[in-house]
């Protein structure tokens, strides 16, 4: 056996019930081996799962085909807005500043890889000029929520020995809120730039774009003594794909169109434990953070 089919409901839905076993069975597959009873289960890969993968097209249940070796990843990179959290923070930046829809329209399509991101990430904080910089605290008191399942995902891999880091093409304003909040060992994001108190409209260069978080995974490896095979990642968005593609595992997450069509792993109905199911942990074996 030398890879297994991963099968993931969202958590607490039971969506993976015998008639689901019974598909896996009739298609010529072993009997499943439960990781979340109802929300999670593995079965060695075998011929017929393109056919499986159609009978489970219509139900809430993410399946992806992962090898078993190295399976359980000692680094965890992952992308913060829309991923870590339920938002993008640049966006709620601009809903207080009264330009939310015109940045929200821009974040959309850079996203979506239909703009650079570096020229849209300036354009957007160009529009935020003068902003009052406590309005970045204000955000993150009323605006900011975690995503769900990633304080057990950073702690159960914490736990196992991983190293966690967080590299977002965000804000380190934000970011350290967030790593901090859900347990990162590390945050790596760009910098609003502040004058008198105020957003001065310009961010710190360099930008880190798509390289900047390819080369984050590499540099964070290679300083652990690892390889990025040994990583994974995850991210939802056009400037994740680079990273996305390198980790050895690489975990798009309710992601753009875009991404979706790129990846190899695509979780849509899960939450973030999701990524501990892929590497091959059991329920019982996650911790709270």
């Amino acid at each position: 056996m030398d890879s297994v089919l991963v099968l993931m409901a969202a958590p607490g839905s039971g969506a993976i019930g015998e008639s689901v076993v019974e598909a896996v069975r009739d298609l010529g597959g072993d009997a499943p081996h439960w990781l979340a009873r109802g929300d999670a289960l593995e079965v060695e890969a075998f011929a017929r799962v393109p056919e499986l993968l159609v009978e489970l097209k219509r139900l809430p249940i993410d399946a992806a085909t992962v090898s078993i070796h190295n399976r359980r990843k000692r680094l965890l990179v992952a992308d913060m807005d829309s991923t870590m959290i339920h938002q993008e923070c640049i966006d709620e930046l601009g809903a207080v500043a009264g330009v939310g829809e015109r940045i929200a329209a821009i974040t959309v399509k850079a996203m979506r890889g239909e703009l650079d991101f570096e020229g849209a990430l300036k354009e957007r904080v160009a529009l935020l000029t003068g902003l009052d910089a406590g309005v970045i605290q204000k955000v993150i008191n009323e605006r900011i929520t975690l995503m769900p399942g990633g304080k057990t995902l950073i702690a159960t891999m914490k736990a196992h020995g991983a190293y966690t880091a967080l590299v977002s093409g965000g804000f380190t304003a934000f970011t350290s809120h967030v790593a901090r909040e859900l347990g990162f060992d590390e945050h790596r994001a760009n910098m609003l730039l502040i004058e008198d108190n105020h957003l001065s409209g310009k961010v710190g260069e360099p930008i880190l774009g798509q390289q900047a978080k390819l080369d984050g995974l590499r540099d964070i490896a290679k300083a652990r003594g690892l390889e990025a095979a040994d990583a994974i990642a995850v991210g939802d968005g056009a400037n994740d794909l680079a990273m996305l593609s390198e980790a050895g595992l690489g975990v798009a997450l309710h992601a753009k169109p875009h991404v979706q069509e790129s990846s190899l792993i695509r979780v849509n109905h899960g939450d973030l434990t999701a990524l501990l199911y892929l590497q091959g942990y059991r329920r019982d074996q996650f911790l709270a953070a």
